[in-house]
């Protein structure tokens, strides 16, 4: 019985660890997307440009990454967590497919990358909350 406990709490103590680095990687690119949209980065800027967008929409974007931040950050508002991983998980596959459409599909691996740290974050803080 002890031993059980004891997997049982290594399991767990790997999901809040897998769960905190995921969630912690999501939220530093999340910071520095924020601050780099509202300052419009030229590195951002011209990408936005080569993508077709208006740059108006930085400053939408921006706005809405500081709130998915703090939806992500702050306890106790699990449905605000809930719409932040939405967000966020929409803006990263949107911009991959703005990518894809764009012909420049190589460029799509980063955003695809956080979309699956988005999911894996979500899913590891449901598994730590059941228990």
């Amino acid at each position: 019985m002890d031993q059980t406990q004891s997997k049982r709490s290594s399991a767990e103590k790997i999901r809040i660890i897998g769960y905190w680095i995921a969630t912690g990687i999501i939220g530093l690119e999340t910071a520095a997307g924020a601050e780099w949209d509202l300052v419009r980065n030229p590195l951002v800027t011209k990408i936005m440009g080569q993508l077709g967008y208006p740059l108006y929409l930085l400053t939408i974007l921006g706005v809405w990454k500081i709130l998915a931040l703090l939806g992500l950050f702050v306890p106790r508002f699990p449905k605000v967590r809930e719409w932040a991983y939405a967000g966020l998980f929409f803006v990263y596959t949107g911009a991959a497919a703005s990518h894809f459409a764009t012909n420049d599909g190589v460029n799509a691996i980063g955003p695809i990358i956080f979309a699956l740290l988005t999911l894996t974050s979500r899913w590891l803080g449901m598994q730590t909350r059941k228990q």
